[in-house]
């Protein structure tokens, strides 16, 4: 089931989304839909890298200890 959500945005973004929506005769939502699918990965897989990198029992290497551990 689909839900609604209601987003801020500036001026100038909704008045580019206004007038794609006119030109194709489809409504905003349908763009700010496949925006949203096309880089809602992105940003989970950057928090999650984010999340990764602050976390207290990450160890860090350096490239050189790299290839020696893999005996390259």
């Amino acid at each position: 089931m689909a839900k609604t959500l209601s987003v801020r945005v500036s001026d100038n973004v909704y008045d580019r989304l206004n007038q794609i929506s006119k030109k194709t005769m489809r409504p905003k939502s349908f763009y700010l839909n496949e925006m949203l699918q096309l880089y809602i990965d992105e940003f989970e897989d950057a928090y999650l890298a984010w999340e990764r990198l602050n976390d207290i029992n990450t160890t860090y290497y350096t490239s050189s200890e790299v290839r020696k551990k893999l005996g390259i």
